[in-house]
């Protein structure tokens, strides 16, 4: 039994170490398009937050504006736009890069917010005082402020980890064979669907729990009072 779905045959068992190995070259798939999703949505919320926290509104707005537009669109259609509209215009991207790019983009303005709040709980009195002794806006950026708002904004982003491999099936429809493209693909081929569905639930079932723990473990260890640069 996995899941509640008791598995009455010796065959389903057979069919499931069969399936396995295909289930887990779509695994990996996942897992890169998560951790590069990844990585795009916290670069580019980090540039995103920093624009907006611009007094300067001919630079804040525009950032604003970007991030409310990628909040109250779809990921789907976003995902269309990149994939079928900017070759159009001449840019090209293979599917895996344009779906990735895609969860990025899309989680970079929900990711914007997690830094601007934890940028907004240092004190002014730091970056006032990084004034006074004559240091740069972006040394007081990355060197005192970024540092210490991190640790507070982990677990916050940790969360958007664990929904951008959520939101990875999505990617089906530009033809990615992530894990769960492929468990459909075998179940249209083996008139089977519950045995890799059931496989595909218990696979990123495990995901996330590696993924939350992972979070938890950085959040325990990094220190509260922000990180080191020296």
């Amino acid at each position: 039994m996995l899941f509640g779905i008791e598995w009455n045959t010796a065959n389903d068992w057979v069919f499931a170490w069969s399936i396995l190995p295909i289930l887990l070259r779509g695994l990996v798939v996942t897992i890169e398009a998560t951790l590069l999703g990844f990585v795009v949505g916290a670069a580019l919320g980090l540039v995103l937050a920093a624009l907006k926290s611009v007094r300067i509104r001919l630079i804040s707005w525009p950032a604003r504006v970007f991030t409310e537009f990628l909040r109250d669109t779809p990921l789907l259609v976003q995902l269309f736009f990149l994939y079928y509209v900017l070759p159009e215009y001449g840019l090209v991207l293979p599917a895996f890069l344009t779906g990735a790019l895609a969860l990025g983009v899309q989680y970079s303005a929900y990711m914007s917010e997690v830094y601007r709040a934890g940028l907004e709980s240092i004190t002014r009195g730091q970056t006032e005082a990084a004034r006074a002794l004559d240091i740069s806006p972006l040394r007081t950026f990355t060197v005192i402020i970024l540092p210490q708002a991190i640790p507070r904004i982990v677990p916050a982003l940790g969360n958007y980890l664990v929904s951008i491999m959520k939101d990875v099936p999505v990617l089906s429809v530009v033809s990615i064979l992530e894990m769960l493209n492929v468990a459909r693909i075998i179940g249209d081929r083996s008139f089977n669907y519950m045995v890799p569905l059931t496989l595909v639930g218990a696979l990123y079932l495990i995901l996330t729990l590696i993924a939350s723990a992972g979070v938890r473990i950085l959040d325990e260890r990094l220190p509260k009072r922000g990180i080191p640069l020296h």
